[in-house]
């Protein structure tokens, strides 16, 4: 199927009727490899019809040596009877210009084979003439690059004397091939009256390539990525079309990416033929290319090919010029497939030394030590003396850029190139676990293990022991809890105390084993203890400080055996401290963000993650990344907030599951379970499932997550079940506070459902205790509102108490919930009403609708049908214009541009009737 060649098949029509009246003409089809000059030349005869005779002759890269081979492919036509000759036209003449061809390719020189040529062209030019005498001649060379050369003196003698044979020679010509600026067949194509330049295909024309067999169009997104990696080149358009429907690739997804990956066998080998029969210069500028990668620099090009500057030139342009380069400044292949082209050419060998000299090349001219290790990761001989050190400068780049796995894949070739059993190879082994410790914690260890044995001194053994990640809630290897002991042993030999820093070191390894035991309630009270004994404020001055606080902290969160007030006090202390360039997901400071959360202390940390967030962050990682989304999500939701919470969330869902560590989990957990989203909730439990098990975090959060989704299934006594077998576990390991894994509360509400009356009052008066002792407001107010609820007329005191404790809470949400069982509780009137119109507001405000339908639900028609109308970000926006914010304060507050909240507020205006702010804030509910 020829697409978008109308023009030129209107050219070529119009020339056979030139050649029909008399006026003959020589076309040529040039373009670049797989542009489709040969699927051209076939259609011609069809436009010709049957009243043309047709000779044919393909050129062929091996037969470029055979002389006369084309005019014999043309002639054989002819002579044979084909091409519309019949019997009585296999003249005497025409033997014995057959036999002249015979003799011409067996005589070679000068002499007596120069007067076979000028024979076999005097017998070629009689025999067209008698062909053409009667009907239209049709002459088709393809890649006429290839012609033998006196097959191509035939030709250009030819082509001066066209005139009265009423016949069209059409040659093709590829583009970039060498062979195409040799004199023959330059002066051939010299003589064409007309030159057919096939352009690229259109993007149109790509979508119906890519339509399916019943002409279904394909998505978009499909077309712009195939378009875009093929160019418009109809070769890698088919190939492409092919290995997309191979695949069977689903709809949806990262269509570019995906292209970007293919590579088709067939194109592969097309291109990979194409450069076997270059010059050397342009074989080896292309596996220069392939080498030193897109974009490089031509003069580290030429060096690495062996050319100098004309030759360098030259065989780009030949590359470019077929197609496998991208025209323009930069130096950069048309797509993948053309690399491993190049790569199909070279042996494992050849390979290898392409890299070695490519990295030598690099070294020398001083470039970044990441494009050097780029090579070297594709040498496995010991390599150069410089190597090693390149490849642990590399990977040290590769840390402070948050890409750990790049980083180990340096180092591991840093340690097969260093043999020796020595403290250098320690250094090694100690990065190498730095950087897995993100994506194999095992292998982390095992590295560890084996750089403290090389290690001689207790100080260095302890310092590469605190490369191990502390567990962070998580269960914690027991080699690694082996290994840090021992560390912690041979460092408390009192005569190590004098070294610089051994006391540091001592109090990060106490902090790395007091929370090994964070399931242990002994553990837990003996951290407690410990945390006490230190002071009412303890000192978090130094790094080491610190994390031994934000240890016993998180043991006195757990355990309920600190207050609220207590932890928002140590815990604000040490993000005081703590620089907010630092990320932190591989250290303990997660563990203080964990115990500010649920003593409700927020606004500390929503301050340092803003610092944090504005801050060029070191040794970054994908854990990084999501811990981050995840305390960001929580403060949300703190902030009443729980829509704009969500899309954090399901930010961090497209992130990989190897870096969702337990307290993001739980933080995750924590907006599902604001937002009642039962789908949300299954999302994440996947993530759960996904990780192997490692800890009473994990086990109890997704236990929670089971049961929500579980309640929507109807499936309410397995999810009591479940949600008691949680509570048992966790008061088991000591985890008494409620406000981590709310399991309580939502047992409470199912005891109830059930008809457990009682059971349901025995937890919520458990709950009102323990929430007292604990002395958080939003907890507080949580569980005021349970038993109020439980009490039915009797509990309207508890849930006025509610009310007025979670006024001073952040926690919208709970306020909102709490207003709509206490308008639902009155026997109505105005204050119910008032109750419930308050609630619905600051529900809407929130963005919480199905909150908002339950206030309105309880007056009985509709609170605020404009209000209703708004889109959630709409809402979110006019929630904070009622809060003083103007548009560029909102636009930093939800992440987006100015012009968007424009956006949203004139859309807000004009669903609501209003000209203003003012009007705007007046219009909201509970105002």
């Amino acid at each position: 199927m020829l697409l978008e060649r109308e023009n030129e098949l209107a050219r070529i029509r119009a020339a056979l009727d030139a050649a029909e009246a008399g006026d003959s003409s020589l076309l040529l089809i040039t373009g670049p490899l797989g542009s489709g000059r040969s699927a051209l030349l076939r259609r011609i005869p069809e436009l010709a019809g049957d009243g043309t005779r047709v000779l044919r002759a393909s050129a062929a890269w091996r037969e470029r040596d055979f002389p006369f081979g084309i005019a014999r492919q043309l002639f054989d036509h002819l002579l044979s009877g084909a091409g519309g000759a019949g019997p009585a036209e296999r003249t005497a003449g025409a033997e014995h210009f057959s036999r002249l061809m015979d003799a011409g390719d067996r005589r070679t020189g000068s002499g007596p084979a120069l007067e076979v040529s000028q024979a076999v062209v005097q017998g070629a030019q009689a025999l067209l003439a008698d062909a053409s005498a009667e009907r239209r001649l049709l002459i088709l060379v393809d890649d006429l690059q290839w012609a033998d050369g006196p097959s191509l003196r035939w030709l250009a003698h030819l082509t001066r004397r066209l005139h009265g044979l009423r016949a069209l020679l059409v040659c093709t010509l590829a583009g970039g091939d060498h062979r195409g600026r040799y004199p023959l067949v330059r002066e051939v194509a010299g003589a064409a009256h007309t030159v057919l330049r096939l352009a690229p295909l259109s993007q149109d024309a790509t979508r119906v390539l890519l339509a399916g067999p019943q002409g279904r169009p394909p998505q978009d997104a499909l077309v712009r990525a195939v378009y875009e990696a093929s160019r418009g080149n109809p070769l890698f358009l088919t190939a492409f079309r092919s290995a997309l429907r191979a695949t069977g690739r689903p709809p949806g997804g990262d269509h570019f990416g995906a292209v970007r990956e293919l590579s088709p066998t067939v194109l592969r080998d097309r291109l990979a033929g194409h450069l076997r029969i270059q010059p050397q210069p342009v074989r080896e500028v292309a596996v220069a290319v392939a080498a030193l990668g897109d974009h490089s620099d031509p003069v580290l090009l030429a060096e690495l090919a062996g050319v100098d500057e004309i030759g360098f030139s030259g065989a780009r342009r030949a590359l470019v010029d077929a197609g496998l380069l991208a025209r323009g400044r930069d130096i950069r292949f048309v797509h993948g497939v053309v690399r491993d082209a190049v790569d199909s050419l070279l042996t494992l060998d050849e390979r290898e030394r392409s890299h070695d000299d490519a990295a030598d090349l690099l070294y020398r001219c001083g470039r970044p030590a990441e494009q050097v290790a780029g090579h070297l990761l594709a040498v496995v001989h010991p390599g150069r003396p410089w190597s090693e050190a390149v490849l642990r400068s590399a990977a040290h780049n590769a840390l402070r850029a948050g890409r750990p796995a790049d980083a180990a894949r340096y180092l591991r070739r840093a340690l097969l190139h260093h043999r020796t059993q020595d403290g250098c190879r320690a250094r090694i082994l100690i990065d190498l676990a730095t950087a897995e410790r993100a994506l194999d914690p095992d292998a982390c260890v095992r590295h560890v293990s084996q750089a403290v044995a090389l290690l001689e001194t207790p100080r260095d053994r302890a310092a590469a022991v605190l490369r191990i990640p502390p567990s962070l809630l998580a269960a914690p290897s027991p080699s690694a809890v082996e290994l840090v002991r021992q560390a912690a042993a041979g460092l408390d030999d009192r005569g190590q105390w004098d070294e610089e820093g051994a006391d540091e070191l001592a109090l990060r390894l106490e902090a790395w084993l007091r929370h090994s035991g964070h399931e242990n309630p002994v553990e837990l009270a003996s951290s407690v203890a410990r945390l006490r004994r230190m002071g009412a404020r303890p000192p978090v001055d130094s790094v080491a400080e610190r994390e031994l606080v934000a240890v016993l902290l998180c043991a006195g969160a757990l355990s309920g055996r600190l207050s609220a007030a207590e932890i928002a006090d140590t815990g604000n202390r040490i993000l005081e401290r703590e620089p907010a360039t630092a990320a932190h997901a591989h250290t303990p400071l997660p563990l203080v963000m964990l115990a500010l959360f649920v003593a409700e202390s927020v606004q500390g940390v929503a301050s340092w993650l803003a610092s944090e967030q504005h801050t060029r962050r070191r040794y970054a990682t994908g854990a990084d990344d999501v811990l981050l989304t995840a305390e960001r999500a929580f403060v949300l939701v703190t902030q009443g907030r729980p829509a704009a919470a969500r899309e954090h969330v399901e930010r961090a869902l497209v992130m990989g599951a190897g870096d969702w560590s337990e307290p993001a989990v739980m933080m995750f957990a924590a907006v599902a379970f604001e937002l009642r989203d039962p789908a949300l909730s299954e999302r994440i439990l996947e993530r759960v499932r996904d990780r192997r098990p490692t800890g009473l975090a994990l086990t109890a959060t997704g236990q929670m997550l089971q049961a929500a989704v579980d309640v929507h299934f109807g499936r309410g006594r397995d999810a009591l079940d479940t949600l008691l077998a949680c509570g048992r576990r966790l008061e088991t390991a000591g985890w008494r506070n409620s406000a981590l894994l709310p399991w309580r509360p939502y047992a409470i509400g199912l005891h109830q459902r059930l008809g457990e009356t009682d059971a349901a009052l025995q937890l919520a008066e458990d709950e009102l205790r323990w929430a007292r002792e604990w002395g958080a407001t939003t907890n507080l107010g949580r569980a005021l509102r349970l038993k109020g609820w439980l009490l039915q007329d009797e509990g309207l005191d508890l849930l006025r108490e509610s009310v007025e404790t979670l006024r001073a809470s952040s926690y919208a949400t709970e306020l909102a919930r709490t207003l709509v069982v206490l308008g639902r509780r009155l026997p109505g009137g105005p204050e119910a009403e008032a109750v419930l119109r308050e609630a619905a507001g600051i529900a809407a405000a929130c963005g919480v609708p199905w909150l908002a339908e339950r206030a309105e639900h309880g007056l009985g028609s509709v609170i605020v049908p404009p209000v209703a109308t708004l889109t959630p970000s709409e809402r979110r926006v006019a929630s904070l214009v009622s809060r003083g914010l103007t548009n560029q304060a909102i636009a930093t507050e939800l992440g987006v541009s100015s012009r968007a909240v424009e956006k949203h507020l004139t859309s807000a205006y004009r669903k609501l009737g209003v000209s203003g702010r003012r009007e705007l804030v007046n219009a909201l509910p509970g105002r």
